[in-house]
């Protein structure tokens, strides 16, 4: 709970067993987060016998890409301010105190993992993935005519109630992939959202990226495919 406001936290995972337990532990070790929605998103190894031991709520998306998962857990969730997260342990846990802290003005507190001293030993952000993630978020930034953005890939980020309802309308057009993160930003800022970035720690994941692998020529071949995405979420007419 924060100042008399339920606190949620969404994860939706598939290769994260060794990591999923001790991340919903943290989270509700805060003191401030009340519910924790796990998607169990065709996870594999005994991901559900590590949930089952947490006080977590799991529910199932069978379509595969971790914009369906987590665009099914924005759904189930019941709190007033909603937090979504990695299930890969990358991201500190009690970081979610400066989201919250933002959330007083805003309704939309953004992650950012390109502040160097934030990036610990271990973590997957080459200089050149960080300067291509600056430069898309820039690219949005200015199309948009948007706040400060720095980091259009990092998936910690918390929205309010209302902000949820706004973008809502937009979730039958997400491509249901890995790049929800930018989506997400882009439906923000076309609904006119009052949106902040703020820099979270990043550290070392428990594991390797589904998508990504710790790749920087996967990395970038994602990247690419978010040029067609900014211009297309740009100018498409939603109701």
């Amino acid at each position: 709970m924060y100042k008399n406001k339920k606190v949620s936290v969404v994860i939706s995972t598939y290769n994260e067993s060794a990591s999923i337990r001790g991340v919903i532990d943290d989270f509700f070790a805060t003191g401030l987060v009340d519910e924790v929605v796990v998607v169990d998103n065709n996870a594999l190894g005994n991901t559900r016998e590590e949930v089952a031991k947490t006080k977590a709520r799991l529910i199932v998306e069978k379509k595969q890409g971790l914009g369906w998962g987590l665009r099914k857990g924005l759904e189930e969730v019941t709190g007033d301010l909603i937090a979504m997260v990695d299930a890969d342990g990358s991201y500190f846990s009690k970081d979610i105190e400066k989201l919250l802290a933002y959330s007083d003005e805003f309704d939309a507190v953004l992650g950012t993992r390109t502040s160097r001293s934030a990036i610990f030993s271990g973590a997957f952000m080459p200089f050149s993935v960080r300067i291509a993630n600056s430069i898309w978020a820039k690219s949005v930034e200015f199309l948009y005519n948007g706040p400060l953005l720095s980091d259009v890939g990092c998936l910690y980020k918390l929205l309010s109630r209302k902000a949820l309802n706004e973008i809502k309308p937009f979730f039958p057009i997400s491509t249901g992939g890995p790049i929800f993160s930018l989506e997400i930003i882009l439906w923000l800022l076309r609904k006119k959202v009052k949106t902040i970035e703020v820099p979270v720690i990043f550290k070392e994941r428990v594991g390797k990226s589904s998508y990504v692998g710790d790749s920087i020529y996967k990395t970038a071949k994602w990247g690419f495919k978010m040029i067609p995405f900014i211009i297309r979420d740009r100018f498409i007419s939603v109701r």
